[in-house]
């Protein structure tokens, strides 16, 4: 990490842990007190306290970093998104995908309720895995085993959700490498499948699995395509905490639960199907420089975010100046130990955070087994 990252990072750590602790403290006072009376009335409370964490997210996106999303959707999903239900499927190509996902949901007034199936480890990152465990995300371990049950208790809780609600599906099981194409094109010869280059072979029984759980209550997929033009470098956190700007874009279409097929098999084969689709649109693009032939939506920059962070940074500089003046803490040595241990910590917290999304760290693509009774329980 070059030192104007640790500048970056320095203070908006310290804004970002102190806040997020803040917050969490604020989640676990709502679910031991307001929860076991009300579990409607917690998920509205708890959604506007998530958002004043995830808000600092959308301000070094589209404060810090200016980075750009193109939305390309029609008119009609643009007005319902934030409206309705919807399950959202994407390819998984960068390391920002979550928080482009973020972005588009604070637009239409659901980022509290932008949920997501993810895995469990998640739930352990300091703060924002917190919060999202106090958020209804579905954590799995990715042992079919233990997470069909884990799915089918998740979606029964979120029958009775309170507000429009997006729960997201990478359906491709890990983030894009060139590394885990090159297997997903092996797999893909052996098996006379359609040879991808520029998604990852669908996982589909998460998917099938939400479609068939979810489908009376929620009535809509979000098919999402996510593009990095290749003439700049694929955005990361890290280069978020530089401050160094991207554009990306996305297109989203709309599908009703009802076109779905009613077999697991059918469901499975329709977001095959859609995972063609998409990576036609994309090698179109790379090819061409045509992306979408959707309306280019124009979503802004709402200054809800800066105000959260303005906010935030008066409140915290007040604390820490009064307790500093009131605990005298750099007035000896062992206050500037403290202080400086402090600080090192919040450094090394924010590199775990920005560690746990870096597509090299992300999950090992795994091939499954040539014998057709093994693969049936692997990948269908």
């Amino acid at each position: 990490m070059g030192i104007p990252a640790v500048v970056a990072i320095l203070p908006v750590g310290v804004l970002f842990i102190l806040s997020g602790l803040i917050v969490n403290l604020m989640q676990i006072m709502c679910f031991l007190l307001v929860r076991p009376v009300s579990k409607s009335m917690y998920r509205k409370i708890n959604k506007i306290v998530a958002e004043l964490l995830w808000l600092e997210l959308i301000w070094l996106i589209d404060w810090w970093a200016g980075i750009k999303v193109e939305l390309y959707v029609d008119s009609k999903t643009f007005q319902l998104m934030g409206k309705e239900h919807a399950l959202v499927i994407s390819n998984h190509k960068s390391d920002i995908d979550w928080l482009v996902g973020w972005l588009v949901a604070q637009r239409t007034g659901c980022l509290g309720s932008a949920l997501a199936i993810i895995k469990k480890e998640i739930m352990f990152l300091p703060v924002i895995g917190w919060s999202m465990w106090f958020s209804d995300y579905v954590f799995l371990e990715r042992r079919w085993t233990k997470d069909e049950s884990t799915l089918k208790s998740g979606f029964r809780r979120l029958e009775d959700f309170p507000m429009p609600f997006w729960l997201a599906l990478f359906v491709e099981g890990t983030r894009f490498t060139q590394a885990k194409l090159m297997v997903a094109q092996e797999f893909a010869a052996s098996r006379g499948l359609p040879i991808p280059r520029n998604v990852l072979l669908p996982r589909t029984k998460g998917f099938v699995s939400s479609v068939i759980h979810m489908r009376s209550f929620v009535p809509a997929i979000y098919d999402c395509t996510l593009a990095v033009p290749n003439n700049q470098p694929p955005p990361t956190l890290l280069r978020i905490f530089r401050g160094q700007s991207s554009v990306l874009k996305l297109q989203i279409r709309r599908h009703s639960m009802q076109e779905l097929p009613e077999t697991a098999d059918g469901i499975g084969q329709w977001c095959k199907d859609v995972f063609v689709t998409k990576d036609a649109l994309l090698e179109k693009y790379f090819a061409k420089g045509s992306f979408s032939d959707q309306q280019l939506q124009n979503i802004g920059r709402p200054i809800k975010s800066l105000i959260v962070v303005v906010l935030w940074s008066i409140l915290l500089a007040y604390g820490i100046y009064k307790f500093v003046q009131w605990s005298a803490l750099l007035a000896s040595w062992e206050g500037i130990a403290f202080s400086a241990t402090f600080l090192v910590l919040i450094v090394i917290v924010m590199q775990i955070l920005i560690q746990s999304s870096e597509s090299e760290r992300s999950t090992p693509l795994t091939v499954p087994p040539k014998d057709p009774s093994e693969q049936r329980l692997i990948q269908k």
